[in-house]
């Protein structure tokens, strides 16, 4: 398959709002792949490169060559060109790479150049979500879409069963499972503003009011003396969390999947800042870094994911010792549950996740059965643009451009603007960062590529003619930066407008 039949999907795709148009080009092209081509072709029409590093940013790729005059790139030609410069390291590194940007770029006609480049640098907005992959997946491969969902969220993404899909169909799909060593994208919870109405969504009866910790996100995997630990995100974080390979090694079980937060205290033993755990300058303070888990999907060659919470929970308590779990209640009284959570807040942490006890562990779906209430509204943005400081601010980027994720588009929509919760550490570093990702200047705002996830906190949500959304943060101001969450896991412009029905306006 030529480079060109991806280009022109990709035009194709971003031309249209219709989901079902979108649907049907990605699977035409999927259908017309090779099967040695199909797994690059699957990342590719999603917009992104197989490789997790290349060494190339916006940079590095501002002066090219001129285009060829006429397509003649093969899909596997350009995976294979990645390979290289991925490869590529030590002394003589730069130059080496500059000549394979050259010999690559200067083989693209002018559409495939700006398509690599925005394959590069994360700009290729076209609307091609990895849901509307799934979907076309699906139909290209004549497979229901919940099997070649299920399978994605178990092997941690759609491109590793593309070829299982149209190769051995629903029965293949149906053998990925959960694997020890291999990561699975965890579930998550949806959101309510108090505890009654997370009640309710949970569906009532008795549940688990668990401690929501503001740490990072873990799971452990472990299979004798193997560890691996992996981010929300599935990185591979093993080596930067010693305690927690220490900790799942102590416990009596030699293969086994845990999912929790690992959350830096202080001498009181309230929590640490997020950043602090995430950056481990709490390591270098001398503060360890403890686990606390909340659910176990595997244990002993036994899958727990299909069976009720109430029984992971049993499993976990016998496995993980109390010091190293996550506190929780579980109770069907409002009052009680309530109390628990303010406690929870009291002692410093975010709030409270309750947590349906017949439901099954749904990897990678954010639905009713876990439902997280906090008392401060936040939300999950992506920056879009920044302007530069003034009087005490001068010579630092500040006032951030805040965009939320829309579905229907693959963009970002515009919700305001905002510079407050900012410390002087933070605008430093976000004046390093926001250089980095920079694609152009006006005025005195850089705009940047859509890759910057913030978590905002407001106070509410009100109407605006001022942006496309519709809609405008109340005094929105920053929580932290959040690196362990990509832009495709920003909240939606959906979600935002969801607080004018909350709010009654």
């Amino acid at each position: 398959m030529l480079l060109a039949d991806i280009v022109a999907t990709s035009g194709a795709v971003a031309a249209t709002r219709s989901r079902k148009a979108k649907v049907a080009a990605i699977a035409a092209l999927l259908s017309s792949a090779q099967p040695a081509e199909l797994e690059t072709v699957t990342a590719y029409v999603g917009g992104a490169l197989l490789q997790r590093r290349t060494g190339l940013g916006w940079r590095g790729l501002t002066t090219l060559p001129d285009p060829a005059p006429e397509s003649s790139l093969t899909v596997l030609d350009v995976h294979e060109a990645f390979d290289r410069l991925a490869a590529l390291s030590g002394s003589g590194s730069q130059a080496a790479r500059a000549a394979a940007v050259v010999e690559l770029f200067g083989r693209a006609t002018a559409d495939e150049q700006a398509w690599l480049r925005g394959v590069v640098t994360g700009g290729v907005r076209q609307g091609a979500l990895d849901s509307l992959v799934q979907e076309a997946l699906a139909a290209a491969a004549d497979v229901p879409l919940k099997a070649v969902r299920r399978a994605a969220m178990l092997a941690g993404s759609t491109v590793a069963v593309a070829r299982a899909a149209f190769e051995g169909g629903v029965d293949a799909l149906g053998e990925v499972g959960l694997q020890v060593g291999r990561p699975v994208l965890p579930m998550l919870a949806s959101s309510a503003p108090d505890i009654a109405a997370a009640l309710d969504k949970a569906g009532g009866g008795e549940v688990s009011v668990d401690v929501k910790l503001d740490g990072i996100r873990i799971q452990v995997h472990r299979s004798g003396d193997d560890v691996l630990v992996a981010t929300r995100s599935l990185e591979d974080i093993t080596a930067r969390l010693p305690e927690v390979v220490e900790v799942a090694r102590s416990l009596p079980a030699t293969t086994f999947v845990l999912d929790g937060e690992a959350l830096a205290l202080d001498e009181t033993g309230r929590p640490r800042p997020f950043q602090e755990t995430a950056s481990r300058t709490a390591m270098a303070a001398g503060v360890v870094v403890t686990p606390y888990f909340f659910d176990l999907l595997h244990l002993d060659g036994d899958d727990l994911l299909d069976v009720p919470g109430a029984d992971r929970t049993a499993a976990l308590d016998r496995l993980v010792p109390e010091t190293y779990r996550v506190p929780r209640l579980v109770t069907d009284d409002p009052v009680a549950a309530a109390d628990f959570a303010a406690e929870a807040l009291k002692s410093g942490h975010e709030g409270v996740v309750v947590k349906n006890l017949a439901a099954s562990y749904d990897a990678g779906r954010r639905g009713s059965s876990w439902v997280k209430v906090k008392p401060v509204h936040t939300l999950d943005l992506v920056v879009l643009g920044v302007e530069w400081g003034s009087g005490r601010r001068q010579g630092w980027l500040s006032n951030i451009h805040l965009g939320a994720r829309d579905p229907a588009t693959g963009g970002f929509v515009m919700l305001g603007k905002t510079f407050k919760g900012m410390t002087d550490e933070m605008l430093a570093w976000q004046t390093e960062r926001f250089q980095e990702l920079e694609t152009s200047r006006s005025s005195h705002v850089v705009h940047v590529r859509p890759e910057q996830v913030v978590e905002i906190a407001f106070d509410g949500v009100q109407r605006s003619s001022r942006y496309p959304g519709g809609v405008a943060l109340r005094f929105a101001r920053v929580v932290r930066y959040r690196d362990d969450k990509r832009p495709d896991e920003a909240d939606t412009i959906e979600t935002v407008q969801g607080f004018l029905v909350a709010d009654g306006s």
